[in-house]
Parts: C-alpha cells; sequence; structure tokens
C-alpha cells in the first residue's frame, strides 16, 4: 500500500479522505498547508502519493508542487482544485504532476486514481530495480587470495590521485575494475571518460584524445574538445593503452608529466585535472623491452600496477559469478532468475575459461535464452564449455580417466557398434537429440 500525503486548507476534505484511503488499507498524513505539508515531507522517509489542493493560504498548491518535485521527485504529486481551467492543467502537467482532479468529484474516483499512482509507482520501482542490475559490476568480491589482494591494493589506491595500471588477459574486468575504482575516489562525482586506443586510425585516435581545431586535418570543420578535456574533475580510463603508436606515446607522456596538452592544430596549451587509469592484455614489460613500448611512459603508467588473475586460476569463484551474473542477466531479460542444476555446476567448474568472466557471462546469457523452465542444465550450455579439456600429461602416464571422458569413450563404443543414432539412443537410454549433441561436442561423427 501507498504513504499518501493530503494537503488541503479545509479539515472536512482531509478528514474525508482520510478516511477512506485509511480504510483501503493505505497509510495517510495530513497537513493544513503547503509550509506544513513540506514539513511533514522532509521528515518521512517514504513518501507515494501527495493530494493536493490548489488555492491555499501562502504556499499554493502550484508553488507546493514545484518545491515537492525537487525535494520529494519520485512523489506523485495529484492537485485538487474547484476552479478548473484548460491552461491550468497544462500548466500543472508542465510542471510535473500525476493528474488534475475537479472538485466536486467521488471517492471511486479518487480510488481508481490513486491505484493507477500505485502501478505508475511499481513500474518505476520495477525500472529502478533493472537499471541497477544492469549497472551493477560483475562481483568485485572474491574467494580467491589473489584476487583479494588485487581488490585490497585497488580500494587503497581509489583513494589517491595515483595513475593505476590495470594488467591482465582479455575478458578478466579491467574496465569493471577502472569504474570501481573512480567510484570509490574523491573524483566519483566527476565524469569517467573512456576511450578505446585500439578502435580508432593514429591520426583519429590523436584527435579522439587531445581534440582538435578547425582546420587542422580534412574534415575538421569546427573546433572540437578532446577526451582528456572531457575527464576534467574527473578520471580518464585508456584501455587497451599498449596499442597506443609512437607519437601518441610521447604526448601522452608529457600529459602525464605536466597535464599539459595542445589540441591538433593549436598552438594554446590547456591545463586539465583529470586522474588516469589505463589498462592493456600485453606484456608490456616485454613491449618495453622490444623497443615497442616507451619504458618512461611504461613507469609513469605503472605507479600502482594491478594484475587480474585469469578465471582459470580462481576456479573459487566461479559459482558466485555465475549465479551474480545470472541475476543481472535474468534481470535484463525481465525473467526470473534461474538456478543451475548440479550437472552444469559442475560443467561450470571443470571449463578452463579461456575468454574468463567475458566468457562465462556469454555462455551464462546463451544458457538463460534457451532455457523455458526454472532450471539451467549442460543442454542449454554452449558446446565448448562442455567438451573435454585436452588430454593432461596425467592421462598420457595412465592416471585414472575423468568421467566425463570414460563417458565419451562409452558412447564412442555404442555409437561404433549401432546401425543407427535411434538405436545409440536407445541403448544409452537417452533422447537421440541429446546423443546428436553429445556426439557433435566430442567430435564423433
Amino acid at each position: 500500500m501507498a504513504t499518501v500525503l493530503i494537503v488541503d486548507d479545509e479539515k472536512r476534505i482531509r478528514e474525508h479522505l482520510a478516511t477512506y484511503l485509511s480504510g483501503q488499507g493505505h497509510r495517510v498524513l495530513q497537513a493544513a498547508d503547503g509550509a506544513e505539508a513540506l514539513r511533514v515531507a522532509d521528515a518521512e522517509p517514504r513518501l507515494d502519493l501527495v493530494l493536493s489542493d490548489v488555492r491555499m493560504a501562502g504556499m499554493d498548491g502550484m508553488a507546493l508542487l514545484r518545491e515537492l518535485r525537487r525535494r520529494r521527485p519520485d512523489a506523485l504529486v495529484i492537485l485538487m482544485t474547484a476552479f478548473a481551467t484548460v491552461p491550468g492543467a497544462v500548466e500543472a502537467m508542465k510542471e510535473g504532476a500525476f493528474h488534475y482532479l475537479v472538485k466536486p468529484f467521488g471517492l471511486d474516483e479518487v480510488g481508481l486514481l490513486i491505484a493507477r499512482a500505485q502501478e505508475v509507482l511499481s513500474l518505476r520501482r520495477d525500472n529502478r530495480d533493472l537499471r541497477r542490475a544492469l549497472e551493477a559490476p560483475a562481483l568485485l568480491e572474491s574467494r580467491s587470495a589473489a584476487m583479494r589482494r588485487v581488490l585490497e591494493t585497488a580500494r587503497q589506491a581509489a583513494g589517491s590521485d595515483a595513475t593505476v595500471l590495470l594488467l591482465g588477459e582479455s575478458g578478466t574486468g579491467k574496465n569493471v575494475l577502472a569504474r570501481a575504482i573512480h567510484g570509490a575516489s574523491p573524483r566519483h562525482e566527476g565524469p569517467f571518460v573512456t576511450i578505446a586506443c585500439t578502435t580508432l586510425a593514429e591520426h583519429l585516435l590523436e584527435s579522439e584524445l587531445f581534440g582538435h581545431v578547425k582546420g587542422a586535418f580534412t574534415g575538421a570543420w569546427k573546433d572540437k574538445p578532446g577526451r582528456i578535456e572531457a575527464a576534467d574533475g574527473g578520471t580518464l580510463f585508456l584501455d587497451e593503452v599498449g596499442e597506443l603508436p609512437p607519437d601518441l606515446q610521447a604526448k601522452l607522456l608529457r600529459f602525464l608529466e605536466e597535464r599539459r596538452f595542445e589540441r591538433v592544430g593549436d598552438e594554446r596549451t590547456r591545463e586539465v585535472d583529470a586522474r588516469i587509469l589505463a589498462a592493456t592484455n600485453r606484456d608490456l614489460e616485454a613491449e618495453v623491452a622490444g623497443g615497442r613500448f616507451r619504458s618512461d611512459l611504461y613507469y609513469r603508467l605503472a605507479v600502482v600496477p594491478l594484475r587480474l588473475p585469469p578465471l582459470r586460476e580462481r576456479r573459487e569463484d566461479v559459482l558466485a559469478l555465475a549465479e551474480h551474473l545470472l541475476a543481472t542477466l535474468a534481470a535484463r531479460h525481465r525473467r526470473a532468475t534461474p538456478r543451475l542444476d548440479p550437472a552444469a555446476r559442475d560443467a561450470l567448474l571443470a571449463h578452463t575459461w579461456p575468454g574468463n568472466v567475458r566468457e562465462l557471462a556469454n555462455a551464462l546469457e546463451r544458457a538463460l535464452v534457451l532455457t523455458t523452465g526454472d532450471v539451467i542444465t549442460t543442454e542449454s550450455l554452449p558446446d565448448a564449455v562442455l567438451a573435454p579439456p585436452l588430454p593432461s600429461r596425467e592421462a598420457e602416464r595412465g592416471e585414472p580417466l575423468s568421467l566425463e571422458e570414460l563417458e565419451r569413450r562409452h558412447v564412442q563404443q555404442v555409437l561404433a557398434s549401432s546401425a543407427t543414432l535411434e538405436e545409440a539412443a536407445n541403448r544409452l537410454g537417452i533422447d537421440p537429440t541429446t546423443l546428436w549433441r553429445k556426439r557433435k561436442r566430442w567430435g564423433l561423427d
């Protein structure tokens, strides 16, 4: 039920509405004028709906509406008046009123209007929850000792302006951690600006970073600030910084040292206060040794280097990550969150995840889309996840085979001695479609 504030200088009307709405199960508050209504609204932790008269002494209903929109933007406001005019109704709607109720009105009309308002409030809450789910980072907690050390160092570094270099394989969550560092920093209210250093040609990347002036090159028909300027007061995240060409490495180094730069084609020197975070999946030390990356830039970037371990080195996090990602994906697809059956959980734990968290998210989204019930089984997981790993040295030395490998060999033998796929499926006690998938997954054509 809703929390409703009734504002009217006529006590009889207030109490009449309050009695009706309380009888409908709503929690009702009252105020005799606009000033008292604001005091009640400020003191109330939850306020869903306000019914306010328009003509009141002191602060009228329109002024109260404007102030409530500023102080309690989530609350819906219904204005009541015995002097209805079309211009008045239009103005009320422009100011953000939910509805314009003309006196005298019936209680049934009020009840229907409150029910409509509750539907809107419910949709807003659902959208807010969905947005939070979609914006939530991929579980920045870990049972892995190595990952916990990374996260603790990141938390400590977040409170400073130190440049942080995030290292690790693709898909390990470097961009997620970069956003988390910004969000936990004193600059969190400033912009978080990302530039992917792999997506543009060299001259376009320079313009994207530093901006340009009109006429600097063909197509530069007006002045354009770069991403560095856009990050003023916040954080600039250089994704895949290891791909920067040599000339841009030199310009970036100067900016890191002086926080000064010039737009392309401009002689004016500009200053920007932006923190730098960078990420790469390259081995920058090897790139420096090979002469492909400036050593002085590397040391400027690696003030706080953080190497994110691949998912195969933090298997204890796989199931927790999977549950978190499933909840997020289910919210995105507007459906209940399914659970993983034991065989699917075992498959996720057995896979080596060469694509890391990104591959895990993609596999779970596919499974979610293909699952009609509330349980995800191995039938919905990608074949690559279910494929047995390459033979290990232990297996080659005669160590016990895995259950997966034993099943594969048994299926292979039954297929070889059966005339048709249907016969083999009957002998194995499984559906022909399931057998076809297993045969395809194991390459038993």
